[in-house]
């Protein structure tokens, strides 16, 4: 998964495996951070093609209204863990602990439907109650140094 790439949130690794699909394009508790996965069962591109706009258009939300970060938040009510992908070839099978999980609710079930994915993907609304937005901060919050670090010197 992510060709072998570590993720890293606050100093703690994060493992996909443990992690949910949020649109089947983010992992659950990681801000800013898309991934790209097609379809099993139709055309890879058409589905690439639908996170990637996703993506940009979370992107512009993002900056037209001064965002720093979205991250998904799955609720901690009760949900059933499904994996990744309902696909029984065995090189799927074999990297299922690699791949994060769904449910069986949107926003964290894939649904491998190009038609419901027009719809959620391009269409959808981005603030859904799931995703938790953080406020850009300020330019002077990110050029001044800080306290500790001016004590250290």
């Amino acid at each position: 998964m992510l060709g072998g790439a570590e993720i890293v949130v606050d100093g703690k690794k994060i493992e996909p495996g443990q992690s949910y699909t949020y649109k089947g394009a983010m992992f659950s508790d990681v801000p800013n951070m898309a991934f790209v996965f097609g379809y099993t069962n139709a055309s890879w591109t058409l589905r690439a093609d639908l996170i990637n706009e996703y993506a940009c258009r979370l992107i512009n939300y993002m900056d037209m209204y001064g965002l720093g970060s979205a991250t998904p938040r799955l609720d901690a009510g009760p949900h059933e863990d499904k994996p990744f992908a309902d696909f029984s070839s065995g090189y799927f099978q074999r990297a299922n602990h690699l791949l994060p999980k769904q449910t069986s609710k949107a926003p964290w079930k894939q649904n491998q439907s190009y038609g419901h994915d027009i719809m959620d993907l391009r269409y959808g609304r981005i603030e859904d109650g799931v995703l938790e937005f953080k406020k850009r901060p300020a330019a002077t919050e990110l050029a001044a140094p800080s306290r500790e670090a001016v004590a250290a010197e």
